[in-house]
């Protein structure tokens, strides 16, 4: 598995992309220099390369096609791509840093803030992520900084939680102590339900630092003590974007593929398709754990993922999708 898809210890590998087996890079290249040879493009050619290759085999090909050609890939997509098709395709020729720290971007740049993206982002990535991201971002936006960004464009407690989770300091240990685990579900209680308003510090410094495994034990003893899931707590603590932030963290650390599934579907309900959260997660998940998301979503959709992508996008777009989500 490569190091660049690298999910948090713990994480179940089980990918929908597998590498190409045969996998031949100047082969690929002339493949797709033809598909955009002449009038029109043979987007199914693009779809049945990109599409099939891993991130460590596409990144090959980016390179090796300005070699052979002289041409930048990503450029001559662009003049010959457009719509959702393009979306996925570009994201696809992008090192994982580079487009979570360019989704980032886009999400504060311009009028209003994509408060959704950066907390989808900023909850779900490892340590060594962020601290590629933040590294992405300064590179390929001017020297700006990602932390001031967030501080600029958010505020009170929903900027400190992704301050700090932007540090990334999570401990990602294996073990568990008990013991810490109950103390800390006791600090929170304390620091919320027991007392009059909520001292957002200590669910901040718990949330944002203690491991998977840590959380998941917290959250069992949270209820001893409580009565109630701390979910429940958190919406009767907090509202708004923190509480959006505090769910998320919780539900990362529970179930990590249910939590992306979940989402999945938020970004297809109602009118309208969340198209950039839609390719976001297949495109970075599908070399992951893309296959257990799948089977979340199945069970708690009685509706496979794919039934539901068909009836939401269309064309090409849709079959890109499916190839990803290995079904096409």
């Amino acid at each position: 598995m490569d190091s660049l898809w690298a999910g948090w210890g713990g994480d179940e590998f089980a990918p929908t992309l597998q590498p190409c087996q045969n996998f031949d890079v100047d082969k690929d290249c002339k493949a797709l220099k033809t598909a955009m040879k002449g009038l029109g493009t043979d987007e199914k050619a693009i779809i049945d390369i990109l599409g099939r290759r891993t991130i460590f085999q596409r990144l090959q090909i980016v390179d090796r096609f300005k070699n052979l050609f002289g041409k930048d890939l990503i450029h001559e997509l662009k003049s010959e791509l457009s719509g959702h098709l393009e979306d996925v395709i570009l994201a696809l020729c992008l090192p994982q840093a580079d487009y979570d720290a360019t989704e980032l971007r886009k999400a504060m740049e311009g009028a209003g803030t994509d408060e959704d993206t950066l907390i989808e982002i900023l909850c779900s990535r490892t340590n060594e992520q962020i601290r590629k991201i933040k590294e992405a971002y300064s590179r390929l936006f001017g020297g700006r900084s990602l932390e001031k960004d967030i501080a600029s464009e958010t505020s009170g407690d929903f900027k400190h939680i992704l301050i700090s989770l932007a540090q990334a300091q999570r401990d990602e240990s294996k073990t568990v102590d008990p013991q810490a685990a109950r103390k800390d579900a006791q600090a929170l209680f304390d620091a919320g339900e027991k007392r009059l308003g909520t001292d957002e510090s200590v669910f901040n410094r718990i949330m944002a630092t203690k491991s998977p495994g840590h959380i998941r034990c917290m959250l069992d003893e949270y209820e001893k003590i409580s009565g109630k899931s701390f979910e429940d707590a958190l919406k009767s603590e907090m509202s708004g974007d923190t509480l959006k932030a505090f769910l998320a963290i919780t539900r990362c650390m529970r179930n990590k593929p249910k939590y992306f599934a979940n989402e999945l579907k938020k970004s297809m309900q109602g009118a309208g398709t969340r198209d950039r959260t839609l390719i976001r997660i297949i495109v970075t998940r599908c070399e992951i754990d893309m296959f257990l998301i799948k089977k979340e979503f199945y069970e708690e959709n009685g509706k496979n993922l794919e039934s539901w992508i068909m009836d939401d996008t269309s064309g090409d777009y849709k079959k890109v999708l499916l190839v990803l989500l290995g079904s096409g």
